[in-house]
């Protein structure tokens, strides 16, 4: 059973950057990053896919947030740059090691989670 540590997380205003780092205790998994903002539900973010390291990118972030990965593949990244307000909320790392594509943004696909990380944005 694969473990992830998140860390990165904190206290921006309105076009800063942070980055987001998740650990997992083994290889082999794709992994992805969910956020959740209070009284919402849980939304994708990105994903990189293990084999091939293909990523893809919720619409809310495509073009701010670049997702990325180690050469050991068992640590990713999440490089966030013109944050806004909006970007709040908690961020959470997840592994699977056999979703298929057509279910890479799916949150219950995922077997395995982190304990989440609070980014907070302030106008």
């Amino acid at each position: 059973q694969v473990q992830l540590v998140e860390s990165g997380g904190g206290s921006v205003q309105t076009g800063d950057s942070l980055r987001l780092s998740c650990t997992a205790s083994l290889s082999g998994y794709t992994m992805a990053w969910f956020r959740q903002a209070p009284g919402k539900e849980r939304e994708f973010v990105a994903v990189i896919r293990y084999n091939g390291g293909h990523t893809y990118y919720a619409d809310a972030v495509k073009g701010r947030f670049v997702m990325s990965r180690d050469s050991a593949k068992t640590t990713v990244y999440l490089q966030m740059n013109s944050l806004k307000p909006e970007d709040t909320a908690v961020y959470y790392c997840a592994a699977d090691s056999r979703i298929i594509l057509s279910s890479l943004r799916m949150a219950r696909e995922y077997d395995y989670w982190g304990q989440g990380t609070q980014v907070t944005v302030s106008s």
